[in-house]
């Protein structure tokens, strides 16, 4: 008998690799500097470099801080960076 699916995880799954990847090409873009080509990584290489694990605690912590109503990490960021007024960067 097939297992039920759920809600959460359907949802949350494809964030958590998406965010994986740029944290990724974020990472090759600082140590390469001209040489980067934009070359995505294999789910592997993104389980093995640790990619998938900070990607998803970062997307789980989003989840909940925007369930509570608090900024993302991605807006703490950016208060940091603006002050108060860091609607007016995005």
């Amino acid at each position: 008998m097939p297992r039920p699916k759920g809600k959460f995880w359907p949802y949350v799954r494809p964030l958590i690799w998406e965010k994986a990847q740029q944290l990724f090409q974020e990472k090759q873009a600082k140590t390469m500097d001209n040489d980067f080509k934009g070359i995505a990584a294999t789910r592997k290489e993104l389980r093995e470099g640790g990619y998938f694990y900070q990607a998803k605690l970062i997307v789980l912590r989003n989840l909940w801080l925007q369930k509570k109503g608090l900024p993302t990490v991605e807006e703490e960021e950016l208060i940091k960076r603006y002050g108060d007024n860091f609607e007016h960067a995005l």
